[in-house]
């Protein structure tokens, strides 16, 4: 009975994925048939070999790498496939030759001032005419030709018929946004137990939440340029925005609540007292991380945690440093300075977000 329950689970998990990736594969079916399709019959070409692979490679990078990126994989394949057509054309296929077609190619590729992506796809195509698939008549252009029709027909569809540019987005921001409110309710958890390897353990998740900051800003530029080019996923632009507005202070929290949990580490192996109210600030600050991660894939303003984060700011106060040693004085700090951080993920400046905060000094609070 355990067994067929995990097979079904498993069934289910990768039907999930398949439904994840359906948009990707249609579009690369649909590339690839148009691509051949117009080579074969509104070009003449018989066997247009070139053209659907050029336009799965342009579809395969552009979904989620830079466009640029796939544009030059398109440039590298046509210029290996022209340069090798040629050459092998004359000289025929052999050690030698495959050498030098690799060798052409590749210089061609640098004298067009190409980057590396475009010279070593140059060489792998270049190769593949001189090996597996030897040119039928002398001298053609026929592949470098197809090689750019299938490129060009896959940026259409991705245009056409690009992924949703949010749904990445969505996936990574609740993966750092769910780090960070961990963090944070880890740490008031900590320290209102006085429990050092419950700190220590915080501290050790925290640390390896950088990888997932760097997967959001991945996935913002790949959606900002489907948004940028897609004319039917336009209105997501709004959406992006603010998934944009939010990641720097988002990844500033972040880095802000690593060196928090550090110290609450190490105040708590001093022994030293914890401010009475530590431990709620940190869970109105876990709450207000929460509240921007619904917000922000509910697509509105995130007015709520606006109003969660300006809350905790109010209350970092400096009768609530004079409640600590030296670390957990840094610890309340690194509160303020969290709230901070989240103000202006909502969209406020960094001016806007600091004045919030209670002054720490008699001469600030009179001026």
């Amino acid at each position: 009975m355990w067994s067929v329950h995990r097979l079904r689970e498993e069934l289910v998990r990768r039907l999930r994925r398949l439904m994840r990736t359906g948009v990707p594969i249609a579009q690369c079916a649909i590339a690839a048939g148009l691509a051949w399709f117009l080579a074969r019959h509104l070009f003449g070409h018989p066997a247009p070999f070139f053209a659907p692979i050029a336009a799965v490679i342009s579809l395969g990078v552009s979904l989620g790498q830079r466009m640029r990126r796939a544009l030059e994989l398109v440039v590298g394949v046509s210029i290996g496939v022209g340069v090798g057509d040629i050459l092998i054309s004359f000289i025929g296929t052999g050690s030698w030759q495959i050498a030098l077609v690799v060798a052409l190619a590749m210089s061609t590729a640098v004298l067009l001032d190409s980057g590396v992506v475009i010279v070593l796809q140059a060489a792998s195509s270049s190769v593949l005419v001189a090996t597996l698939l030897p040119p039928a008549t002398a001298g053609g252009l026929t592949r470098m030709l197809d090689a750019a029709i299938g490129g060009l027909v896959g940026f259409i569809v991705a245009a056409l018929l690009p992924a949703n540019p949010l749904a990445v987005a969505h996936r990574n921001g609740r993966l750092v946004l769910g780090a960070l409110a961990d963090a944070l309710r880890g740490v008031g958890n900590a320290v209102a137990r006085q429990d050092i390897e419950l700190a220590a353990d915080v501290l050790a998740k925290a640390r390896k939440s950088q990888q997932d900051v760097e997967e959001l800003r991945t996935a913002l530029e790949a959606g900002q340029e489907i948004a940028r080019f897609a004319p039917i996923r336009w209105r997501r632009r709004g959406d992006l925005e603010r998934y944009g507005t939010a990641a720097t202070p988002i990844d500033r929290a972040l880095r802000n609540t690593r060196v928090l949990a550090r110290r609450a580490l190490a105040a708590l192996r001093d022994g030293e007292p914890v401010p009475r109210p530590l431990p709620g600030l940190l869970e109105e600050l876990a709450g207000a991380v929460v509240l921007l991660r619904d917000e922000l894939a509910s697509g509105v303003d995130p007015l709520q945690t606006r109003a969660a984060a300006r809350s905790v700011a109010k209350k970092s106060t400096v009768e609530l440093l004079g409640e600590g040693d030296f670390s957990m004085q840094v610890v309340v700090l690194q509160v303020r300075s969290i709230a901070v951080d989240l103000l202006q993920a909502t969209g406020l400046s960094r001016t806007e977000a600091i004045a919030a905060l209670p002054p720490l000094h008699p001469e600030e609070r009179s001026g």
